[in-house]
């Protein structure tokens, strides 16, 4: 039976994909954003999300418990220092992924996964469009269509007016 075997082994053994992870994990708290295979990027998600939850929390416990996934000492220091200072009020959610196409030689699905606090041009977009959601009540909605449906004047078409034409004379020197 396969009870609680549901995780990607990505096609290697336990101690690389342990050791990818782990280097896939620090460079994405190193640049905030990697390209990588879809399967690569999922299997990162679920690795890399619940040390991003422990940095929230700057204690001794949580450093070593980080150090002991990541393996990597200044690494851990940036994700304490700087990343969990931005994810602080997300209650999670931390990553993003963005499918970019196919890589052309053996046609692996690829994608971007992301930090999303760090991506400042997704952060405008979506505080500009949050400004311009309204509710509104159903009797404004009647009153505005009942306005549009029954003009108050008729209008009357009028004949176009023929162009003016105008002749310029040469200035008197």
């Amino acid at each position: 039976m396969r009870h609680n075997k549901k995780f990607n082994h990505l096609g290697r053994t336990t101690s690389h994909r342990k050791a990818m992870l782990s280097n896939m994990a620090s460079s994405l708290i190193q640049h905030k954003r990697i390209a990588t295979t879809l399967a690569k990027a999922k299997a990162l998600q679920v690795y890399v999300e619940p040390l991003l939850t422990k940095s929230k929390d700057d204690t001794t416990h949580s450093r070593r418990t980080v150090f002991s996934h990541l393996q990597n000492k200044e690494m851990v220091t940036e994700l304490f220092q700087n990343v969990s200072v931005k994810i602080a009020n997300r209650p999670g959610g931390y990553t993003r992924i963005l499918r970019t196409g196919f890589r052309l030689g053996d046609n692996a699905e690829m994608c971007i996964i992301e930090l999303v606090d760090y991506n400042e041009n997704m952060l405008k977009e979506k505080a500009t469009k949050k400004a311009a959601r309204t509710r509104r009540s159903t009797a404004a909605k009647k009153a505005d269509v009942a306005a549009t449906v029954a003009p108050a004047t008729p209008v009357v078409a009028e004949a176009p007016a023929a162009p003016a034409v105008t002749e310029e004379t040469p200035a008197a020197e």
